[in-house]
């Protein structure tokens, strides 16, 4: 199971949102950059990177934070938040980025995120499935829709996407523990695909939980900053696991 930590960005700095409420958030001291680093001296190969600025206001806000990240580390990134056009695709993926990650878009216009597939292929993207009550939530969580979590990602399997996170928003930031129960459901639907876990990881023991039932990776985010899970542990897990 991939170790993935999370940097989520406002105005250039690092923070964490609690449930995706932007007035609930946290900021922390280190930047984007610093933090990126740390992860990797701690053996960490992978990141996910949102800009919750890019999120909100539809369109990719904060590049040079992630230029720099991309730039001066060899960590294997996920990036998304306002990316809305072929041109973003194109910038991203020529930093070195490996997925693009694709949330709202997917959504509101399919017919155009089916065209980058074809496009770019499949395998550059990652598709968010993020929900609530098990419907699908976009712009940054500020807005809910009436589409099914399950049909969503069973409709894009069909057009090749195999890279899925999925956040189970009435957890995220709240280090209640992750939706256990829902990643369980999603590795027995879909075996055939990568699934990635995310929101309300609090301890290593969900760690080694979200490892028992199958899931593919696990992102990461205000647990490491609020030291609830530290660095040492995930290096320790990791060494277990290879």
């Amino acid at each position: 199971m991939e170790i993935i930590p999370a940097i989520d960005i406002i105005d250039g700095k690092c923070v964490r949102l609690t449930e995706g409420d932007y007035q609930k958030r946290t900021a922390y001291h280190s930047t984007p950059l610093e933090m990126a680093k740390i992860y990797a001296d701690h053996g960490i190969k992978r990141l996910h990177v949102v800009d919750l600025d890019g999120a909100k206001a539809g369109t990719v806000i904060n590049w040079k934070t992630i230029e720099e990240i991309a730039s001066n580390t060899d960590l294997v990134i996920d990036f998304g938040g306002g990316v809305k056009s072929r041109d973003d695709v194109f910038r991203i993926k020529s930093l070195g980025i490996a997925y693009v990650t694709i949330g709202s878009m997917a959504v509101k216009a399919p017919n155009v995120f089916e065209e980058w597939l074809i496009e770019f292929g499949p395998d550059n993207f990652m598709l968010g499935a993020d929900a609530k009550d098990g419907k699908i939530m976009i712009s940054g969580w500020l807005e809910s829709s009436s589409i099914d979590l399950m049909t969503f990602i069973e409709g894009y399997m069909k057009k090749g996407i195999r890279n899925i996170f999925c956040t189970d928003i009435s957890k995220d930031g709240k280090l209640e523990g992750p939706a256990l129960d829902l990643y369980k459901v999603l590795k027995e639907k879909f075996s055939e695909l990568h699934i990635i876990a995310s929101g309300g990881v609090s301890s290593i023991d969900d760690i080694y939980k979200l490892n028992e039932i199958r899931c593919d990776g696990v992102i990461i985010g205000k647990a490491i900053y609020e030291n609830r899970i530290t660095l040492d542990q995930l290096r320790k897990f990791m060494i277990e696991m290879n």
